[in-house]
């Protein structure tokens, strides 16, 4: 349906959903997502929401192609546990789980977990995190002596191997661009205008975008500066602010949306559609 394009919705997030209906949201969310024909949806991890490889196994069972993007950060498991699970997954369901590298996080997240590592520091952890992933899923044994890292005749068996793990990495800095550089992964980005966006060496580059759609032209940009005004906040916002806080400090967004759906990081109402999504490509 969308060429050579890849498309990740966003599931819905269980701290903006009552516990009793949550299963039933991100149900609806993955197959909406499955009957679309989009690769796969983006599941977060941070210390504020459920476990996203358990919700990784229901979005399988509840779908017949979709594939999981799960949010993986290096200080939340090691990553033997990581390359086990992808090859559990593809023993059970004969089907890929996609791996979104997170060299980062929320800094209180962060702090509360003891981690103060430096920013490029953790890209250059995470690049040996991923180099431990990969070899391991090609069935190799992995024996490293790195900075952050260090195994000795680690392999996984009896898994079916190998398999190639799918990998994207967020990041804009050049930390993160040679880091998604050297494993292999899809660096991906907030967009620039496309008069400042520069030629990169990476090959495998995707966007993370928000769609706005209103019965108007002008409705649709009332709403896109409503969500992310030209100020301060509005910066916070963009820079990943989580929705809630945004609507407990804006009295007029938070009217807009009492009484919506969302449905994989799609906000539905009578007046107005917000999604948001992952596009991958492989683009030079």
């Amino acid at each position: 349906m969308f060429g050579d394009l890849r498309v990740f919705t966003t599931c819905p997030q269980s701290k903006d959903h009552e516990q009793h209906r949550y299963k039933e949201v991100v149900m609806q969310a993955a197959r909406w997502s499955d009957d679309a024909g989009c690769t796969g949806m983006l599941i977060y991890s941070d210390n504020s929401i459920i476990d996203p490889w358990l919700l990784a196994n229901f979005i399988i069972a509840e779908t017949r192609q979709l594939a999981p993007l799960v949010a993986v950060q290096p200080v939340y498991m090691h990553p033997y546990t990581v390359a086990k699970l992808v090859a559990t997954f593809e023993h059970l369901y004969h089907r890929p789980v996609w791996l979104n590298m997170i060299a980062g996080g929320f800094r209180g997240d962060l702090t509360a977990l003891g981690d103060r590592t430096e920013h490029d520091d953790r890209y250059a952890r995470l690049t040996e995190y991923c180099t431990i992933i990969h070899d391991l899923l090609a069935g190799d044994s992995v024996s490293m002596d790195g900075h952050f890292y260090q195994a000795k005749g680690l392999k996984l068996a009896p898994l079916r191997l190998p398999i190639r793990p799918n990998m994207l990495m967020s990041g804009s800095s050049d930390a993160s661009r040679a880091a998604a550089a050297s494993v292999g992964a899809t660096a991906v980005e907030y967009p620039e205008p496309p008069t400042g966006c520069p030629e990169y060496a990476v090959a495998n580059r995707g966007i993370r975008v928000g769609i706005i759609s209103a019965k108007t032209h002008e409705q649709a940009w009332c709403l896109a500066h409503e969500r992310f005004p030209p100020d301060r906040r509005g910066q916070l916002q963009h820079a990943q602010v989580p929705d809630h806080r945004m609507r407990a400090q804006n009295p007029e967004a938070q009217r807009r949306v009492q009484g919506s759906q969302v449905r994989s990081g799609f906000r539905f109402d009578q007046d107005s559609i917000f999604a948001e999504l992952n596009l991958c490509s492989r683009w030079r």
